[in-house]
Order: C-alpha cells, then sequence, then structure tokens
C-alpha cells in the first residue's frame, strides 16, 4: 500500500462481538445514521483536490484508495468523485504509470516514510517522465481506476458529459493499461507484474514471503521504521522484512525505476483481475465516447484466459501468484486468488470451485468468519491482527460480496453485505478487523471503508443490478450497451 509504515491497532471495536462475529450486545444504529457517519468520514479527509486514507497516519493520495473513495463518492457528489480521480491522473508519468502516492508538498517529510525525499521522484524517474511539478513514489497499485471512472460517470451521466469527464481520462486510462501490458508483462504470459510488495496493495501478505527471501534486506541503520510508533510491533512486518521492501525500492529507484531488471517480479491474480475488470470499463468507456470498445473486451477475455492459464490451480480451487523470476506458483492461499470471481468470463467451473474455497476451512465465510480473511485460517503464517496475514479488509470484502452477485450466489453476497455494513458500524470504519471478532485493527475513520459502505448503502440487498455495468461484458448474460 504502502501503508507498513505508519498504523495504529485498537484490538476492541465498539460493540463486543462473539467469534462468530455476531453482535453480542449494543444497538445497531439505522442505515441513515452510518451513512451519515461514513459521509463525515469522507468529508473530514477530503483536502480540497483529494482523500487521504485517513487524516492524521496517511497524510498524502494513495492511487487505489482513491479509485475505491470516488467509487464511494459518487454517492455524495460526483464532481467530487471526478475531481478525486482527476487530481490522481494529474501525476501520471509520461510512461503511462499511475504512482502509488502523489504526496502533497505541505505535509512535512518526517510525517511519513518513506517520503518524497526517498523515492526522488523528479530526478531518478526523469526518463520515465516523472512529473516536475508534483513529487510522487515510483511505484504502481492495482489499476482500480478505469472501473472507478465508469462507475463515476454513471452516477451523474449529464454532469460527466458536460465536463468532458470521460473524453479527458480516457487518454489517460488507456496509457496506464498500456503501461501495465507492455512494459509489465515481465513473465511473457500475457498478466502484468508487480515489481515490489506494495504495488500489489497486500503489503505484508505470505505470498511474497519466497520471492522476497532473496533480497538483500538494506541495513537497519539506513532507514526509519515510522510505523513502530503508531502500532504493536508483533502487529507490524519484521524489521528483515522491512529491509527487503527498503532495498526493493531503493534498487528500483536507483535504476531509473526501470522494468526488465527488477529482482522481485511476481503475478499477481487480484491486481491482474482488476486491470481485466478496468478493460472492460474502458470498452464501456469506448462506447459513451463513440468508439465500439470491442477490441478492449476482447483483450479483457484474453487476459482472462491467461489469468487462468498461468494463475488457476484447480487442486487447490483458487488461484495462487507466480514468481516470474522461478517460473512457479507460490503455494500460498490469500484473498488476492478469489478476486478473479469478479470476472464475467471466468469459466463456470472456476467460480464454482472459488464459492467452494470461499465457504470452505481455509476462509470459513458463513462458517467461522463473517468477512474474508486476508489469509488462509489454516495456513501456518497466519494471524487475525498481523498486517495482511489475516484480518479482513472492506476492500477486498467489496469485490468478493460483487463476485458472489456476478456469478449468481445472491444469498451468500446478502450476508456479505451485512457484514460489511455491520461491522464497518461497529468498527468505527476501521482500516481492517479482526476476521472473527470485528475487532478494529489499523486507523480508524478510514476513507474506503466509508466509501464502500456508502456503496453498499445505496445497493439492492442480494439483487443483481449493477454487476453487468461495474464489470463488463458477459455478466449475467451479455453485453447491456
Amino acid at each position: 500500500m504502502n501503508r507498513t509504515s505508519q498504523l495504529t491497532a485498537p484490538r476492541t471495536a465498539p460493540h463486543e462481538r462473539g467469534r462468530d462475529g455476531a453482535a453480542v450486545h449494543g444497538p445497531v444504529r439505522p442505515a441513515g445514521s452510518l451513512h451519515r457517519r461514513a459521509a463525515e468520514v469522507l468529508d473530514g479527509n477530503w483536502t480540497g483536490a483529494s482523500t487521504v486514507p485517513s487524516r492524521s497516519l496517511y497524510p498524502h493520495q494513495w492511487s487505489w484508495d482513491s479509485a475505491f473513495v470516488a467509487i464511494g463518492l459518487r454517492h455524495l457528489s460526483p464532481l467530487r468523485a471526478q475531481t478525486e480521480l482527476e487530481t490522481l491522473l494529474d501525476a501520471q508519468w509520461g510512461d503511462g504509470r499511475i504512482p502509488h502516492i502523489v504526496f502533497n508538498p505541505s505535509v512535512p517529510l518526517d510525517a511519513y516514510f518513506p517520503s518524497p525525499d526517498f523515492w526522488r521522484s523528479s530526478s531518478a524517474g526523469r526518463a520515465a517522465g516523472a512529473p516536475r511539478t508534483v513529487q510522487t513514489s515510483g511505484i504502481v497499485q492495482p489499476p482500480v481506476h478505469a472501473l472507478a471512472a465508469w462507475l463515476v460517470h454513471t452516477a451523474d451521466p449529464g454532469l460527466s458529459r458536460s465536463r468532458s469527464f470521460l473524453a479527458r481520462v480516457y487518454p489517460r486510462l488507456a496509457a496506464w493499461h498500456r503501461y501495465l501490458l507492455h512494459r509489465r508483462d515481465l513473465g511473457g504470459g500475457g498478466l502484468a507484474s508487480v515489481v515490489h510488495p506494495w504495488e500489489q496493495g497486500m503489503d505484508n501478505a505470505p505470498s511474497w514471503d519466497a520471492p522476497l527471501s532473496r533480497v538483500v534486506p538494506a541495513p537497519a541503520r539506513s532507514f526509519r521504521r515510522a510505523d513502530l510508533a503508531h502500532g504493536a510491533p508483533e502487529d507490524r512486518p519484521t524489521d528483515l522484512d522491512y529491509g527487503r521492501y527498503v532495498r526493493l525500492a531503493a534498487d528500483y529507484r536507483d535504476a531509473g525505476y526501470g522494468d526488465g531488471a527488477a529482482g522481485f517480479a511476481v503475478e499477481d491474480p487480484a491486481f491482474n483481475a482488476l486491470l481485466i475488470a478496468s478493460e472492460h470499463a474502458l470498452a464501456r468507456i469506448a462506447r459513451e465516447l463513440g468508439a465500439t470498445g470491442t477490441a478492449r473486451d476482447a483483450r479483457a477475455r484474453r487476459l482472462t484466459a491467461a489469468l487462468v492459464d498461468r494463475l488457476w490451480d484447480p487442486a487447490q480451487g483458487m488461484f495462487l501468484c507466480r514468481d516470474v523470476r522461478t517460473d512457479a506458483l507460490v503455494p500460498e492461499r490469500g484473498v488476492s486468488g478469489l478476486v478473479p470471481l469478479i470476472l464475467p468470463a471466468l469459466p463456470r467451473e472456476a467460480a464454482a470451485a472459488l464459492v467452494r474455497t470461499l465457504r470452505g476451512p481455509h476462509f470459513g465465510l458463513g462458517a467461522t468468519t463473517r468477512l474474508v480473511p486476508s489469509y488462509d485460517l489454516t495456513g501456518h503464517a497466519f494471524d487475525p491482527h498481523r498486517y495482511w496475514r489475516g484480518p479482513a479488509w472492506f476492500n477486498t470484502n467489496w469485490l468478493v460480496e460483487r463476485g458472489l452477485r456476478l456469478h449468481g450466489e445472491y444469498d451468500r453476497a446478502r450476508r456479505l453485505r451485512a457484514a460489511l455494513l455491520e461491522t464497518a458500524d461497529a468498527s468505527g470504519f476501521a482500516e481492517y478487523v479482526d476476521p472473527y471478532t470485528g475487532g478494529a485493527c489499523g486507523a480508524l475513520g478510514f476513507s474506503w471503508t466509508a466509501a464502500l459502505t456508502l456503496d453498499l448503502l445505496h445497493e439492492a440487498p442480494g439483487a443483481a443490478h449493477g454487476t453487468t455495468e461495474e464489470f463488463g461484458e458477459g455478466a449475467l448474460g451479455g453485453d447491456l450497451r
């Protein structure tokens, strides 16, 4: 994300909960109150041009956060949602990449690490076309942006057309996808690779352990761990892992942010599933702008086939990461491997297997857990509080809920939606939660939790409506446009 820099980790939610996640006592506030309080979180985190994930701990703009925030903001202010995406795209690099952090120049350098003086984007990234007028990081995050842009448009098509919103963002989004599909196809199989764990968004996931083990860590004295001042050390990455994160980022920077020589390269299922969903969204945007969109839908179908070919493990009943440097699948079950449920052209048998895996002992949805954990409940590295090694996150659960609806699992989607809304309410819109108890972890008043709560509140429970416009042609029986 990189959120491994700063965290606070309260262990209890405002409501007591049983191990199945159900409320033991405490009133459930009315939906109108939840809507108002979610809006207040977003208002409090709004800077005038974009939304910070959390006002005190994450004082800059994050890439995939802003995409999820825009999806929720469209229900409050379509104009503000458009501005959120436009501000992010104004920091796009010449080679097409959208950086994972856009730094606010009014924030002191020591308020966050890695800070702008670590990334040195305008100098180290000059050959890659880094902007001169704004400081950014040099790595990326999952490509949710075209999907967000399309959904923002649908919230108020008249406003969008009057501002030429889609016409202005489409070329930038197309350049972003070209960068990922060409510069980041490091495995040669058609899928995009991430070159740092922070790029995939699930920073500390066990899927990175084996590929990271080959990285010589930076000396501890060469960086400062600001995160340990805000969170329990036992919930954070180890010093060894953090040293490897810093080494990877510094080496990438010192190579001018070139992708070909990256020592860490992993094809991740969630990253590529979101790229495919956004490719379908680009097809819809193209049609809105008067083109056919046919080529983009065809590309999305080819990418879905490549995803199944390279990352599907039928024995595990889910998708796994592929370590490009060893050309081997990484045998760790994470929520990333369930996110491809959002794809309309996913083979029926794969979708059915993913639902079985969700319900089974590894993720326990509807049995031992009410929200989908970030990592295998039976896995060797599972921890219900450690960052991305077990806790449940709202954005990944929002995606799984959409995927369940898309593939006709309406009752399970309805129950997951209800659990998400209850947990967001009880946890104070926490960044992430204990998957068993719903206890709040990380930052409170977290922007994408509030934004996706708003989106869920505007959705008819258990309905199929919305999944076709979100995830593209082929969904629930065909292209609607």
